[in-house]
């Protein structure tokens, strides 16, 4: 029997080959046709063109990075929309997907609009997002060998290219496609821990600066370590000398986590002087580079990266400075036999006489088991520009941020937090909050944020740092991600910004004084 003679025709698909969904086929068996196979891929390019209509129909009802009213209101909304989203009968692929979509793109907060600039929320590329929809029509599983045999050797072959640009020198690294930074640091300090056991420790002490991601601190509450012993960070990075004085005072193994790329501010510590200290001391080196870790992509910015092939583990994001859909994260270590304590054995996935016949065991290459295939349109991103087209982008980022930080310096209403901008992030404030005392001062840079927010004009971000006589004062932040908006798109947000605090001071002027 031909393979054609296995796959008989599906209503609603090409009926003939000549490449045409069946027009004559009712309407509604189209909403429950497969996106894979040749035929579903022809009920996939109607609804993906009803989709994309959804998509522009919501952005330009919304009409700007964020949708205006605040929580309340934009829950409203979808509310009226979709209710109710559990039908008695059905509303067919067709409308559902024009309603759900549009709804949701009306009240989306869009990363594509440069002034959607708060987090690390990065716009993606559009050939990444048209690579993910293959990813989720084909929806292989990555936990078996035989749910995902090209989509397995696909990630081989990635990962192993991402490994080599982490550790150029090093024989034999390896890299891991993870759900993003927070399971990468889990799954590197879940490795620590296995390397300190099989060294006879009890355990392992990770130490790190304040400035370190939250989710160290999570990981070692779900590994059941003992609480990080956290150094200070002045000016932001973490003080090598300090983490000289701590392990002089441990015991046992230990693992010093860095950070490349801090959240709040885009600094990267300084990872020679960690690198050099956490050996003379015998412990082992992590970075959390999920911020800065595609500076590697530029021969011109992967210098800031010096001392990072030192780390026995590296993580870094590419739903960052990477363009990606949600999510993309990768963890590399300096040595594929570091990844060993993930091996797992569940017979109806990895047997050992399957193994044995040579079908590769996938289970082992994370924590989880069912997993999207995020490499296909990593994949995709990379073949098709090249490390030297994402090193650009990346430069491009870089550079606006420089550019924008000179908008604010130049800005009479405006001051920027002292020092070098970090990767691609600029923290500023109104210098009209200076003029009031601390807490009245950091009050009013929140509720300009907030009401920026309500009013739906822009999306900007929150960051305490030290100021230049060392307070810990409240600033605004800009994450600039956007791999084409220039400094000069961002010029008007300056504008909005000081206009908006000079409303907010107006307003309450005008308030009468409470009781005394």
């Amino acid at each position: 029997m031909s393979r054609d003679d296995r796959h008989p025709r599906i209503p609603g698909g090409d009926p003939d080959g000549a490449g045409h969904p069946d027009a004559s086929a009712p309407p509604g068996e189209v909403d429950v046709a497969v996106a894979g196979d040749t035929h579903g891929a022809y009920a996939l390019g109607k609804l993906t063109s009803v989709v994309l209509d959804a998509l522009a129909e919501g952005a330009t009802v919304r009409g700007g990075p964020l949708p205006g009213g605040g929580p309340d209101a934009v829950a409203e909304r979808l509310r009226a929309a979709c209710a109710p989203v559990l039908p008695e009968h059905g509303t067919g692929a067709e409308e559902a997907l024009r309603t759900v979509v549009r709804a949701v793109a009306e009240g989306a907060a869009d990363p594509a609009d440069p002034w959607c600039a708060a987090h690390l929320h990065c716009p993606p590329l559009a050939v990444a997002a048209a690579a993910d929809l293959a990813a989720a029509a084909l929806n292989p599983s990555m936990d078996s060998w035989d749910q995902a045999p090209a989509a397995a050797a696909l990630e081989q072959e990635v990962t192993a290219a991402l490994a080599a640009l982490v550790y150029p020198r090093r024989t034999a690294p390896d890299a891991l496609i993870t759900s993003g930074g927070t399971e990468s640091n889990l799954v590197a300090l879940l490795l620590a821990r296995e390397r300190a056991r099989a060294a006879g420790a009890a355990t392992v002490r990770v130490v790190c600066g304040d400035n370190a991601h939250h989710s160290v601190r999570r990981a070692t509450w779900l590994l059941g370590l003992p609480e990080p012993v956290t150094v200070e960070c002045p000016g932001g990075r973490v003080d090598p000398a300090a983490v000289d004085r701590v392990l002089a005072g441990l015991t046992g193994p230990a693992l010093v986590v860095a950070t490349a790329g801090t959240t709040d501010e885009g600094l990267v510590d300084p990872l020679p002087h960690l690198a050099a200290v956490a050996a003379r001391h015998g412990a082992e080196l992590h970075v959390d580079a999920a911020y800065g870790g595609p500076l590697l992509f530029s021969d011109r910015l992967a210098p800031l990266l010096d001392g990072l092939e030192s780390a026995v583990s590296v993580t870094f994001d590419l739903h960052k400075l990477g363009w990606q859909p949600v999510a993309a994260g990768v963890l590399a270590v300096s040595d594929t036999g570091l990844l060993a304590p993930l091996a797992l054995r569940a017979d109806y996935l990895n047997a050992d006489d399957d193994g044995e016949a040579g079908l590769p065991d996938l289970l082992g290459r994370s924590i989880r088991t069912t997993r999207r295939p995020d490499v296909l349109k990593i994949a995709a991103t990379l073949r098709a520009l090249g490390r030297t087209g994402l090193g650009s982008l990346v430069e491009h980022c870089v550079r606006t941020a420089r550019e924008f930080a000179a908008f604010v310096d130049a800005h009479p209403a405006l001051r920027r937090r002292p020092g070098e901008p970090g990767i691609s992030t600029v923290l500023f404030r109104p210098t009209a909050a200076d003029a009031l005392p601390p807490a009245e001062g950091d009050a009013l840079v929140a509720e300009v944020r907030r009401r920026l927010l309500t009013e739906g004009l822009a999306v900007v971000g929150r960051a305490v740092a030290e100021d230049a006589d060392g307070t810990r004062r409240l600033w605004l932040k800009a994450t600039l991600l956007h791999p084409r908006a220039a400094g000069e798109d961002l010029a008007g947000l300056l504008d909005l910004v000081t206009a908006t605090a000079a409303r907010i001071r107006t307003t309450h002027a005008q308030e009468p004084e409470g009781p005394r």
